[in-house]
């Protein structure tokens, strides 16, 4: 069944057509001008491009040399390492990709403060010698109007031009007149091109092609958590990626201490995204997997499905939180320490209440033994002063080091790896933290068959790095990043979610994901409980169901999956009419697959083939040569989310859903990484939704 299709060269000559004046069927939509010379203009505006490029080679040219001369004018060694680090941060920034268009819009302000003025809009700040902008910064507010003006509201703006490119090359440019009524809006032959470009290789950025509602999302105010339940295709990775970016820009000083953070589901698809920020000139942002979060041990254990569903729930969180508290205890004597000349006691009432009073401050355990020792101390030196005395620091010290015993014996010092493991070793002490919160079940399959000699030689699981860094957090204090944006959230387990909490304590959240799109055994049903997880439970939540990449015909066939997911969330539109969508029922899958990629690969663009986990590695060896071609993937299923594809070929799809308890959930993830064209091959019979 073919809904659409096109020729392999289609999409190349709709990016290279100039498009010199804003050009549809509707005629009234027609630059006004009784003359224009769209030639000239086109000249000028390649003109300013190449003065632009100029511009900024000057401007990474005396960053060059104030690298080269730093050390000289920094007044010491530190000075000198912070200057140059700064300077290595600009010139970075600088970088120009002869490749990537300096600018992609301008402005034309017919009244309002900025009423005369014509700005280009581009990835960075440009300036002339004298200091004038050739370009602005897309995030800069100026440019807020080149997204979100239109007819009914043009912001002061009379005329937007939207600048076509082939590489770095200006090919044509497109004109609305806003003061007067005009607006191409979704329909510019431009902005079209621009969403519909083949992609090869890494995730581009969307500075040139952001929506109104996406712009809204993206210059959230700092302190504001998100949550975006975006569909496939909507852009909500790249309103995460390009939300860190504009923080950057507004917020530099607020937050580049504390830094931002992006927390992805994969090594394959940090790796996807990694060019994304650092072409808007952002090279600060560091970029991890949720493991990468806690790998503080090594990792050479793999638990069953159910004993890690036990370790990611909830409930181990207090688990642990008692087996903490377990190891503070009273104080059953009074203590008597010596400074050499005399003895010394505090009362155990008193010792009791001191301890008591700092438990119920709910510190850190390692803050609230340091706050013991200051305490005790402070009573010790008390009992010194009324005597006259006027003890000192070295006296306090001393004081401090007898009365160690006293510490360890009531708040020992802990460590995270240390507890979790007596807690996996330990059965009594288990089955009293875990008592009333697990069932004997539960605790027989957390136990450790073969308890290790010592924590440095347990053979620890994933799961458990992560019960080890909830220890941690109610050991120590933790480092808290400015802010984190987190993508294919609802895949996060309750402690996943947790252990990002802890490093966004003092900063904002920017949460991406897809409910439909759960595969985890914990995915999230209700974005609510993911977002009390977080530590951010009145974050708002904000739909995305407009989808602008893939293409209207394979979205329907997905959407059929989701009444059976158990998830309430809109179904997706898409604004595209155009891509194929071919299911294909074969009686030789193997050779279809061939003769599949081999169309594909006539088109431009990216092309994967996704199947079942296990049947990846014959897939690659049936395709034998073909797997050469640099433009081409095979990919496991499971690996396939947040990727993008322009081509996708789907093999076998009960495979996939047969695969795992939440098949159907990863064929929706599955049918949706098309953005031009989905073949579906299929010996066996479809999955019930699609075959309807």
């Amino acid at each position: 069944m073919t809904t659409s299709s096109e020729t392999p060269t289609s999409r190349s000559d709709r990016n290279t057509t100039p498009l010199l004046s804003a050009h549809t069927d509707d005629d009234s939509l027609q630059p006004t001008p009784a003359v224009v010379d769209l030639e000239a203009e086109l000249a000028a505006e390649r003109d300013h491009l190449a003065a632009s490029r100029r511009a900024l080679a000057r401007m990474r040219r005396q960053a060059e040399e104030l690298f080269r001369t730093g050390a000289q004018v920094a007044g010491d060694g530190f000075s000198a390492e912070s200057l140059g680090t700064a300077l290595s941060r600009r010139l970075a920034e600088l970088a120009d990709d002869p490749d990537t268009p300096l600018f992609f819009g301008r402005l034309d302000h017919a009244d309002g403060e900025h009423a005369g003025e014509a700005y280009h809009i581009g990835r960075r700040h440009v300036i002339d010698e004298a200091g004038s902008p050739m370009v602005i910064d897309w995030r800069a507010p100026v440019s807020t109007a080149f997204y979100r003006a239109n007819a009914t509201d043009p912001m002061g703006v009379g005329r937007r031009r939207r600048f076509g490119f082939v590489g770095g090359e200006l090919t044509s440019f497109e004109d609305e007149h806003l003061a007067q009524g005009q607006e191409l809006g979704r329909d510019s032959r431009i902005l079209t091109a621009e969403i519909e470009r083949p992609r090869v290789g890494p995730m581009r950025d969307i500075v040139a092609t952001i929506q109104p509602e996406q712009d809204e999302l993206v210059r959230a105010e700092l302190e504001e958590s998100i949550c975006v339940q975006g569909a496939p295709g909507t852009g909500k990775t790249a309103v995460g990626l390009h939300r860190a970016a504009y923080l950057l820009y507004a917020y530099r000083e607020r937050i580049r201490r504390a830094g931002v953070l992006v927390v992805g589901p994969s090594a394959a698809f940090l790796s996807y995204i990694a060019a994304v920020l650092p072409a808007l000139g952002e090279i600060d942002v560091k970029q991890m997997t949720v493991d990468d979060l806690v790998n503080t041990v090594p990792i050479r254990a793999t638990d069953s499905e159910e004993v890690a569903y036990v370790k990611h729930d909830l409930r181990m969180a207090e688990v642990i939180r008692r087996a903490l508290q377990a190891h503070i205890t009273e104080p059953e004597d009074s203590l008597v320490v010596s400074d050499g000349a005399t003895r010394w006691r505090i009362g155990v009432e008193e010792l009791r209440d001191i301890v008591a009073r700092i438990r119920a401050d709910n510190l850190p355990h390692t803050v609230g033994r340091e706050r013991l020792q200051a305490h005790v101390v402070a009573a010790l030196r008390r009992r010194n002063e009324a005597r006259g005395a006027a003890p000192g620091q070295a006296w306090e010290r001393r004081m401090a080091r007898a009365i160690r015993g006293f510490l360890d014996a009531v708040w020992p010092a802990v460590t995270a790896p240390a507890l979790v493991a007596r807690l996996l070793s330990d059965q009594e002490f288990l089955w009293t933290a875990a008592d009333g919160l697990l069932s004997e079940a539960e605790r027989e399959l957390l136990l450790w068959k073969r308890p290790p000699r010592s924590p440095r030689s347990a053979r620890w699981s994933t799961a458990d790095a992560f019960l080890i860094d909830e220890a941690a957090g109610l050991i120590e204090r933790m480092p808290s990043y400015g802010h984190v944006v987190v993508d294919e959230a609802q895949d996060l387990s309750p402690m996943q979610c947790r252990a990002i909490a802890r490093r966004s304590t003092h900063g904002s959240l920017t949460v991406l994901g897809d409910l439909a799109q759960g595969t985890t055994p914990w995915a999230a049903q209700r974005w609510e409980t993911t977002l009390e997880h977080l530590g951010k439970p009145t974050a708002r939540v904000v739909p995305l169901t407009l989808g602008f990449r893939v293409p209207a015909a394979i979205l329907t066939l997905a959407n059929r999956l989701l009444p059976t997911l158990d998830v309430n969330v809109p179904p997706p539109t898409s604004l595209r009419r155009d891509g194929a969508l071919d299911l294909r029922h074969v009686s030789d899958l193997d050779a279809a697959t061939v003769t599949a990629v081999q169309e594909a690969l006539t088109y431009e663009g990216s092309v994967a083939v996704i199947a079942a986990d296990a049947d990846v590695a014959g897939l690659q060896e049936r395709l034998g040569e073909l797997t050469t071609e640099a433009r081409l993937s095979v990919v496991p299923a499971s690996q396939a989310k947040g990727l993008e594809f322009d081509h996708v070929v789907v093999v076998e799809p009960i495979r996939i859903v047969e695969a795992e308890p939440r098949g159907l959930h990863r064929l929706y993830v599955v049918l949706t990484r098309a953005v031009s064209r989905l073949t579906v091959l299929h010996a066996r019979p479809l999955p019930a939704p699609l075959a309807a």
